[in-house]
């Protein structure tokens, strides 16, 4: 289940950073708009979830480092 978590915030995130690269371009001509900012504060939010999870799942040992460097 957290694995399934880490992945959808992950998505989430990259959602977010090209909604922000959309929002940037077509709102180039608007001053006032803040669509782009909006979009930065839910990336940082849903980063640091993503974060918090991850280091839980390590925490916790529902994650484990199994990368092939780690034998030796």
């Amino acid at each position: 289940m957290l694995k399934v978590i880490i992945i959808l915030l992950l998505i989430g995130v990259i959602t977010s950073l090209f909604g922000g690269l959309a929002f940037m371009f077509k709102d180039a001509q608007i001053p006032d708009s803040k669509r782009t900012l909006y979009a930065l504060g839910i990336r940082i939010t849903l980063a640091t979830a993503l974060m918090l999870m991850i280091f839980y799942g390590l925490y916790t040992g529902q994650l484990s480092l199994n990368a092939p460097w780690h034998k030796y």
